[in-house]
């Protein structure tokens, strides 16, 4: 956008927005297209890169309590672009068998549990959802929006190679969910 349309919907001057203009670009977080236009700059990638860590470290403890009770594997997706990204992933002990599901794995948002509770949560539903077989033929999940954490669209879930009881499990995660908007905030 250009100077005047940021001011605008800041509901500051463009003088303002010129002072906060310098120290940005200079840190990278924004920059000037050859329009004149400001645009995000690479440093935002460069901070959010480093907040990733940070959030996962909070959601350990509540997955690792999650994997443990349900005995499958307990995840933390956020939203980055149109996509769910397993941003923290823990791994039951006990189970002889379990779901391996990689940190950084994508899916769309519109597939699988974690994505669709993302989208539950953008519309007010804070409810477990449960699918079957739609990121991987024979993978269960439950799912709960991440919610009251400003900034962030998250979900918590699990996934298992067995149908898993809606409600004890919906449960669980859901009290997961909870704990973790409770660490983040």
């Amino acid at each position: 956008m250009t100077v005047t349309e940021a001011a605008s919907r800041l509901g500051i001057g463009r003088a303002a927005v010129y002072r906060l203009v310098g120290p940005l670009a200079g840190h990278g977080m924004l920059r000037r297209d050859a329009a004149g236009r400001l645009r995000l700059g690479a440093g935002v990638l460069h901070l959010a890169r480093r907040a990733q860590p940070l959030l996962a470290e909070g959601a350990l403890p509540a997955l690792r309590r999650l994997a443990e009770q349900a005995g499958a594997t307990a995840h933390l997706t956020v939203v980055e672009g149109g996509e769910g990204v397993a941003l923290a992933v823990v791994e039951p002990s006990w189970t002889s068998f379990h779901v391996a599901y990689r940190t950084g794995a994508r899916h769309p948002l519109e597939r699988g549990a974690a994505g669709r509770a993302i989208l539950a949560g953008r519309s007010g539903d804070a409810g477990p959802v449960s699918t079957a077989g739609e990121l991987q033929p024979g993978a269960y999940g439950v799912a709960a929006p991440v919610l009251g954490v400003p900034g962030l669209e998250a979900s918590v879930g699990v996934v298992a190679l067995a149908p898993l009881d809606a409600e004890d499990v919906g449960a669980q995660v859901l009290a997961a969910a909870t704990a973790i908007a409770t660490a983040l905030t």
